[in-house]
Formats: structure tokens, C-alpha cells, sequence
């Protein structure tokens, strides 16, 4: 075992995907030389050289197309937008050609491409640096969505999400980047689509990602105490998800929590209630509740910050709400 940072454990799954295939390249804005803005891709430049690790101009619209067509020539591009809310200038590419290939063509084609971009917020980046949007891509037939919780999943998936021939949106979150866990040596590669039960109990079902996980993992800490357990699933994937295992542990426990810091409205936590309303209705002993953010922009200011962010409190509240 070895133990790596969450940026590092990204790094590792490039690498080896990087030797062990030489069509995968990379390219983004200052992933080259500086390795990011958060460092995920540093050192890359000296093992593999400037024509598989590329920076580009200040472009999301170009370097989209550009991961499109060179992933309908046969290469296996991974695209880096330094934020998750430029990803609205790649909205052309992914959603109307990236997206649609594999259709449009009759199967013939497909656009093995990923595009890693961190959201989340804690940084005090502001609105227009740390909003979550996963959502906008896992409603889009043809995208994949991934975004993990920890350095092991961050490799994994990510090693899976490389080797896919569709195209994937790969999701971290910023506050995660500095994590520290344990990969293996012999580490593999982890399915699309599979969700994991991080924490087992009989109360309440609490289904999360990303950084909420931990989260839950502190909030359950503290209803422990108060004799509630209550059984958290890392969704890992969000398109596709594994709404079996999230049946599965409605039929055990009776009641579910929906966490994450997206915006409330629309979101991920929306589509899982209405889908276990529909298929696990006769399991249910209370009313779906979910925890997220408000429906404002993400504030500047640190303290407001942390108001609009989910906490362990907005959880241990929610779960004690379901259990009256």
C-alpha cells in the first residue's frame, strides 16, 4: 500500500493509463509545465514530453472540439478545464457532438475522450469558481459522470473512465485534492456505475458523493452517540448510478437521505428521490429528504460561504427529522 494524496492518486492513474497506452494524451490550460492549478498533472511534462502533455490557449470552446475530433480519429484525449464552471463554453461539443456520435453514426464511431474539471466550493473562489453542475451532464444521454470521494476511487475510476470508449465527465472536488489514503500497489481499475456502502447501518439511508461523503461520515460519527445508525452509500458514479444498491439499502433501513453540495433544485438528489418514490415506494416509512445547497449563487465571503455549503449539522438535523 501506498499512501497518496487525492491529486496524487489522479496523477498515478494518468501515468500508468499514459504507459500503458500511447493514444491517451493530455492537454489543458497550465498542465504542462506548471502541472495545473491545483498540481494534479505535475511531472507528467518530464516522463512523457510536450507532445502528449500539451498546454493550450485560454479556449474551453476550442480545446472541447479539439478532444472531439481527435477522439474521432482514433486518440484518447483527457481534457483539464480548470474549473467546472468553464465548462459552459464546452457545451457545443460535449452535449451536441461528443454526446451524439455514437448515435448520429449508427454505432460505428465513438468518442473515447474524459474531461476532468474540479468543482466544489471552500476556497472562497466565489460564484463563478465554485459551482457544482455535475448535473447538467448526467442528464445528457451519451455522457458519463463521474466524481469520487477519495484517493482510491479517484485512481480507479478514473483508470476505468480512460479506458471507456464514450465520453466521460470526470468530477473532483477541490477540497479533496490535499486528502490523504492508501492505494494499493496492485490497485485496479473500478467499474462506471457501481456504488459503494462506506459506512453500514439499520436507521436511514444516506446516499452522497464527493466531499459530502465525508461529511456524512462526521455526521454519523454523532448520531451514533444518540443510538441512530445510519447506513451511507458513495454513489461514486452519478450517470450511470447504481439505483439497485440504493433499493437495496431503502429495503433495509426504510427511510433516505439525499446528500450534496449542489444546488437543491433540479439536481442529483431530485432524480433519486423520484426514481426510489416510483420503484421503492413500499419500502418507504417517511418522505425523502434532502439535504443541499440553497438557490443562490455561491457567496465570496468565507463565512457565507460556509453557511450555503451542506455541513454535518444540515445532516445530523435531517436525519433526526426522519427518525421522530
Amino acid at each position: 500500500m501506498a499512501e497518496l494524496r487525492f491529486a496524487q492518486g489522479i496523477n498515478r492513474a494518468l501515468s500508468e493509463c499514459m504507459q500503458e497506452d500511447p493514444t491517451v494524451f493530455l492537454f489543458g490550460e497550465d498542465i504542462a509545465q506548471v502541472g495545473g492549478p491545483f498540481g494534479v498533472t505535475r511531472g507528467l511534462l518530464e516522463k512523457f514530453g510536450p507532445d502528449r502533455i500539451r498546454d493550450t490557449p485560454i479556449s474551453e470552446a476550442t480545446m472541447a472540439n479539439a478532444a472531439v475530433g481527435a477522439a474521432l480519429s482514433g486518440l484518447k484525449p483527457v481534457l483539464e478545464i480548470m474549473f467546472m464552471d468553464f465548462m459552459t463554453l464546452t457545451m457545443d461539443a460535449l452535449v451536441n457532438q461528443a454526446a451524439k456520435a455514437r448515435f448520429m453514426f449508427g454505432g460505428q464511431t465513438s468518442v473515447p475522450m474524459v474531461v476532468r474539471t474540479p468543482h466544489g466550493g471552500g476556497i472562497s473562489a466565489g460564484p463563478q469558481h465554485s459551482q457544482c453542475l455535475e448535473v447538467w451532464f448526467a442528464h445528457i444521454p451519451g455522457l458519463k459522470v463521474v466524481c469520487p470521494s477519495n484517493p482510491a476511487d479517484a485512481y480507479g475510476l478514473l483508470k476505468s473512465a480512460i479506458r471507456d470508449p464514450d465520453p466521460v465527465v470526470f468530477v473532483e472536488n477541490k477540497a479533496l485534492y490535499a486528502m490523504k489514503g492508501e492505494i494499493a500497489d496492485d490497485a485496479q481499475a473500478i467499474p462506471l456505475g457501481k456504488a459503494k456502502i462506506v459506512r453500514t447501518g439499520k436507521d436511514v439511508t444516506l446516499v452522497t458523493y464527493g466531499a459530502c461523503v465525508h461529511k456524512a461520515m462526521r455526521a454519523a460519527d454523532t448520531l451514533a452517540q444518540e443510538g441512530i445508525e445510519i447506513e451511507i452509500l458513495d454513489l461514486r458514479s452519478l450517470q450511470p448510478w447504481d439505483e439497485q444498491a440504493v433499493l437495496a439499502s431503502l429495503t433495509l433501513t426504510h427511510k433516505l437521505l439525499i446528500a450534496h453540495e449542489a444546488v437543491e433544485a433540479f439536481g442529483v438528489g431530485a432524480e433519486i428521490a423520484a426514481r426510489m418514490a416510483d420503484i421503492g415506494f413500499d419500502e418507504l416509512d417517511a418522505p425523502i429528504v434532502r439535504v443541499a445547497a440553497p438557490f443562490v449563487p455561491v457567496p465570496f465571503a468565507p463565512a457565507l460561504e460556509a453557511q450555503y455549503q451542506p455541513q454535518e449539522a444540515d445532516i445530523i438535523a435531517a436525519v433526526r427529522k426522519l427518525c421522530a
